[in-house]
């Protein structure tokens, strides 16, 4: 037994209920607080105008044309999220094998950031750096003969994360989980003058089921062909995590991810236990759903299952979260 809890059981009349008894005591020795400064809203953009589509598998959650993503910043600024995340929904005819349409400085991404700092100048984005939006093939990097390319990978992803920086976005979150592309990134940032711009590399990301509803979002689960092991983690693997955030560290990223995130808060704990640095988690498309469409079946109470998994995330190390459920959470925390 650890040497902190050695007079554990010396004092019969000892009651931890005592602390529980009441609200305000409750709030007095509550270790874990979470709050909107916690919270960045993954966001779907599409084009058009004032168009707005709902996501099937993920109830509640809309794709939006440029105009209405630059309203719903508003909102989001209004009620306190520090950022927002950007996520495309790319027109099929513009996807070819080398996801070329990533890096295209006129892209539906880069057109969304600029609309954005626009309106709402003192939000901050956030820009996946990942190319299975743009991948006729629907893989995070280029396929050749059923093989992804990690080097030719990386310099398209070293191309749009310069194009979505030039635009106005302020953080750049590799997902794409091809080697050596953080310090890539940081470089060719750095080269250009933006040294000031950050990277929050998804660093240990998992070869999950949990992502399909944001494949329905994105358009990519049907162009999909065969899966993504061979560059994504196996869900079975720690230590291995752990090398895989080490490694990015080293090349110069400033804020790290786990993800997905309730399955794998054991991984947060021991990145936050062993680096110490900003770390994230992501509250995926099928933590979501799964929540969400409980909720809406009556089976489950939707504001209280957000906010108890999103303290949990804080309970195990999270300096953030992102989460599709990141408005309601605002609206719930502001209204406390």
């Amino acid at each position: 037994m650890s040497a902190r809890f050695t007079t554990l059981g010396r004092y019969p009349t000892t009651r931890l209920r005592r602390n529980r008894g009441e609200e305000w005591s409750r709030r007095l020795v509550a270790e874990n607080k979470l709050s909107v400064d916690d919270l960045i809203w993954p966001v779907f953009v599409q084009e058009g105008q004032n168009a707005r589509t709902p996501v099937a598998s993920m109830p509640g959650v809309d794709r939006l044309s440029i105009d209405l993503f630059a309203e719903a910043a508003k909102e989001a600024r209004d009620l306190g999220i520090p950022a927002i995340a950007i996520f495309p929904e790319t027109d099929p005819k513009a996807k070819t094998p080398d996801a070329r349409e990533a890096y295209n400085p006129g892209n539906l991404v880069c057109r969304a950031i600029t609309a954005v700092k626009k309106a709402v100048p003192d939000i901050g984005i956030v820009c996946d750096v990942a190319l299975d939006p743009f991948n006729s093939d629907g893989h995070d990097g280029i396929v050749r003969d059923g093989r992804i390319l990690n080097d030719e990978s990386v310099e398209a992803l070293v191309k749009q994360a310069i194009v979505q920086t030039e635009a106005g976005a302020d953080i750049q979150a590799p997902s794409d989980m091809m080697d050596g592309r953080i310090g890539a990134i940081r470089a060719a940032l750095d080269a250009r003058g933006f040294q000031h711009e950050q990277i929050m590399s998804y660093a240990a990301k998992y070869a999950s089921a949990f992502y399909n509803p944001f494949r329905d979002a994105i358009g990519s689960s049907g162009a999909l062909k065969g899966d993504k092991k061979t560059y994504q983690m196996d869900y079975a693997n720690s230590d291995e995590a752990l090398r895989e955030v080490g490694f990015d560290i080293e090349e110069g990223a400033d804020m790290v991810m786990v993800k997905p995130g309730l399955p794998y808060l054991d991984i947060v704990r021991r990145v936050k236990d062993t680096f110490g640095v900003p770390t994230y988690a992501y509250q995926v498309s099928g933590e979501y759903a799964m929540l969400k469409g409980a909720a809406d079946r009556g089976w489950l109470d939707w504001n209280k299952v957000l906010i108890e998994t999103l303290t949990g995330f804080k309970r195990a190390g999270c300096d953030g979260i992102l989460t599709y459920g990141a408005v309601d959470a605002a609206r719930l925390l502001n209204s406390r």
